[in-house]
């Protein structure tokens, strides 16, 4: 395989898109065409800086841009499948009644907001429902999946492994802080074809 052959991560909107020769509204540039495979290359807040499929590089707004699948990290094995979405949804419901408890106490004066950011550091949860389709992520296996109504598959998942949270809060307030995550507190996403 060829190292130096371009990879697009994302294409230009069906519309096309504008561009400018620096993260300046004030220095505009050319059009890109409609789903003009790019590659993202940088980003600076809304900004993307994308290298072109001809080998130019500007700065678009990158919340314009349409993302490609990617394969997974694991990509070459076959991916997980569960037949039965419901204990991932059971693990969402218990990390959303935490959160919605630390919430709860946070509002009502009982936690101030450094606890509230010690206690719910590392919980992770996602949910999309839409119809009969389902995405929902799995802190378990730190994925994201898919579930048609049918089975339960793997969509998208982290860079990096994750701890999996603990169930419920320390009860001693002393505790000392944790580090903070060597990736801040979102891990890059890669997606694959559900």
């Amino acid at each position: 395989m060829d190292e130096f052959a371009f990879r697009p991560t994302h294409v230009a909107p069906p519309t096309g898109m504008a561009t400018w020769a620096a993260p300046d509204p004030a220095r505009p540039s050319a059009r890109l065409d409609p789903l003009l495979p790019l590659r993202l290359i940088a980003g600076q807040g809304d900004w993307a800086q994308v290298l072109c499929s001809n080998g130019w590089t500007t700065w678009v707004d990158a919340r314009l841009l349409v993302a490609l699948p990617q394969p997974p990290p694991a990509a070459g094995a076959p991916p997980a499948r569960t037949a039965d979405p419901r204990p991932a949804l059971a693990e969402a419901e218990t990390a959303l009644a935490r959160y919605r408890a630390l919430l709860e106490d946070l509002a009502a004066g009982s936690l101030d907001l450094e606890s509230f950011r010690e206690r719910t550091r590392g919980l992770r949860l996602g949910l999309v429902a839409d119809g009969e389709a389902l995405w929902v992520f799995d802190p378990v296996h730190d994925r994201w999946c898919y579930c048609d109504g049918l089975q339960l598959q793997t969509y998208a998942s982290t860079d990096r492994p994750s701890p999996r949270p603990a169930t419920a809060p320390s009860p001693s307030p002393s505790r000392s802080p944790s580090p903070a995550p060597a990736y801040g507190p979102y891990a890059p996403t890669r997606t694959g074809d559900p």
